[in-house]
């Protein structure tokens, strides 16, 4: 197995038998450089240069020469979305409660809001990547990701709480342009009901002026992010909105959910990595989404483990771990689909009973595998 997969393998060696608790990494910025002027090399050639260049880029454009730009680059580079793929699937489910929302407008709505930056405005009193003011959160927010509090600077309670609502205002909007007293799109209806209120756009019978900014800024955004809403711009499996993955299980029955425990065993308190489903022993377990297994062995404390590596998703790493399985049906090197059964339920390893301990792991980091599944049918 190659050294870059050694740090999700030897996980399995943790004490809690659970991995070590991970910590996301931050990019330091790039240092400022000085600019400096043009040298004098650069004063004599660069006439000559700008000459050539001007001459190849003629020829270019007039068929006479290939362009040195691929036109795939520029639709890879459109195509591209600029946010951290753990909100990804957290955006997605937001979106799906009610018709009107498409995750690109919540990621919109998020960006105009806060730039996805976590800071407090202490003047608002607006917080997280929602800017919620806490007489809002008490309306909207819950602990979505079950890690044990609810608040408006944990990301995924911020992106659920906006998509309920947004849903809210979308279903107020939509019936007061059914009962014939206000005009207009929906998506742009509950963009300025967001901004000034449900009943500002009541009165005035349409999007309200005062809304106009503020509805600008948001859809001169949207396009940024609307390979969010192609359900295959990250190679979805075509399962409920928001959800890649196939349920490993079924069904899908948690007894332990992601986020901070105490170890039944060990009674070390740290981060679950995962999340255990039961299942009576010898059930069948399954790839959750095609990929290539990297790892299936047996180790001390995840007993019988396999790791498939995915592929990337919005240019970060994705794999899957199954752990404590009491047969290994697959092997280092296999290409398996989703669906394809690779083990059988156990309580091999540090364990208490049958169970399936289920990772997600993006980009070598443990996150959340809730919003990541498809329920089980």
């Amino acid at each position: 197995m190659n050294d870059d997969r050694t740090a999700v393998a030897d996980a399995a060696d943790a004490t809690d038998g659970e991995g070590p608790e991970e910590h996301p990494r931050r990019e330091e910025p790039a240092p400022k450089r000085r600019r400096r002027g043009p040298g004098p090399f650069t004063l004599l050639l660069l006439p000559g240069l700008v000459t050539v260049t001007g001459v190849a880029t003629f020829l270019a454009l007039t068929g006479g020469l290939p362009t040195p730009w691929p036109e795939e680059a520029e639709t890879e580079q459109a195509a591209a979305v600029d946010v951290d793929p753990s909100y990804v699937p957290w955006l997605r489910k937001a979106a799906s409660a009610c018709t009107v929302l498409e995750p690109s407008v919540l990621a919109a709505q998020i960006d105009q809001l806060s730039g996805w930056s976590d800071a407090t405005d202490d003047l608002s009193g607006q917080k997280g990547i929602a800017a919620f003011t806490d007489s809002e959160w008490r309306t909207w927010g819950k602990d979505d990701d079950g890690n044990g509090h609810s608040s408006p600077r944990d990301p995924a309670d911020a992106i659920m709480a906006l998509g309920r609502q947004d849903c809210a205002l979308a279903e107020q909007v939509t019936e007061l342009r059914t009962a014939g007293r206000i005009n207009g799109d929906l998506v742009d209806l509950t963009l300025a009901a967001y901004a000034e209120g449900a009943d500002a756009v009541a009165r005035a019978g349409r999007v309200p002026p005062t809304a106009k900014t503020y509805l600008a800024e948001v859809e001169a955004l949207v396009p940024r992010y609307e390979a969010l809403d192609r359900d295959d711009s990250a190679g979805g499996t075509g399962g409920a909105a928001g959800a890649l993955l196939n349920a490993p299980v079924s069904p899908l029955t948690v007894t332990s959910p992601y986020g901070s425990r105490e170890h039944p065993l060990t009674g070390v308190t740290k981060l679950h990595t995962g999340v255990d489903f039961a299942a009576p022993q010898g059930t069948a377990v399954a790839a959750a989404r095609p990929g290539r297994v990297v790892f299936a062995a047996s180790t001390r404390a995840y007993g019988n483990r396999v790791v498939i590596d995915h592929g990337t998703i919005e240019g970060k790493r994705l794999e899957t771990t199954y752990s404590h399985l009491s047969s290994l049906d697959t092997a280092v090197g296999r290409t398996v689909e989703a669906g394809t059964m690779i083990g059988r339920v156990g309580s091999t390893g540090l364990s208490t009973g049958p169970h399936l301990h289920f990772e997600v792991v993006l980009d070598g980091y443990y996150t959340d595998p809730g919003p990541w599944l498809t329920p089980a049918g």
